[in-house]
């Protein structure tokens, strides 16, 4: 059973890197800080909406300590068009600080310390993980959710549930790339509401397009 779920898998991947081949983090970022700071600010926020705010908070702040010490309310003016912003300023804040004063000021490469910090999820320390430092690991949002469930690669709604159940099928070298190419494919194809199966590359390895709810669309 697990070894057609893995093949299922591989296909699956496969037919997505070919359709999105430049499938990437949408967050600009040049350093694991920024993408960290970018990824506290783009939740209940889309990404392009950030990469509108953080040329300004990059070119003043540099810094862990610079963010540490950061006046609060000309941080909360940048990050204001982020929705959210105090608690995300919050955050980004108490975040900085601790990585200042206890990794002097590096950001930290595992998913306990990353979680450790205010305002990180095990979604924003996978993407921090994976994008940041290369380290295999497979990011779960909405996008990824919904697919693999209709997908059938399994059948939890917990993140982090599906999380593992990903990765016991999808080979290691994939991990990265996976989250980006469903989330590319979730936005443009499989959408939540109503999904595009007619033109989808994946209808025929698709369990929700296979049943009759998928056939009427």
């Amino acid at each position: 059973m697990e070894t057609n779920l893995q093949n299922k898998a591989i296909e699956v991947y496969k037919r997505l890197d070919k359709e999105y081949p430049d499938a990437a983090c949408s967050l600009n970022h040049k350093n694991p800080l920024q993408l960290l700071i970018s990824t506290i600010l783009s939740a209940q926020c889309t990404d392009r909406q950030v990469n509108k705010i953080t040329p300004e908070l990059f070119s003043k702040y540099k810094t862990a300590r610079d963010f540490a010490e950061a006046n609060l309310d000309e941080l909360k003016r940048i990050v204001r068009p982020a929705g959210f912003y105090n608690s995300k300023t919050r955050a980004i804040k108490e975040a900085m600080k601790i990585i200042h004063e206890r990794h002097n000021g590096e950001i930290p490469k595992t998913l306990e310390e990353l979680t450790r910090l205010p305002g990180v999820g095990r979604k924003t320390a996978n993407v921090v993980l994976g994008d940041g430092f290369n380290i295999p690991c497979i990011v779960v949002d909405t996008h990824v959710k919904r697919l693999s469930k209709r997908i059938g690669l399994t059948n939890s709604n917990d993140p982090t549930r599906i999380e593992f159940d990903l990765m016991k099928i999808f080979p290691k070298e994939t991990w990265i790339k996976l989250g980006h190419l469903m989330i590319d494919h979730g936005r443009k194809v499989c959408n939540a509401r109503k999904p595009e199966c007619r033109i989808c590359i994946l209808k025929d390895l698709c369990n929700y397009h296979l049943s009759t709810k998928g056939e009427k669309q």
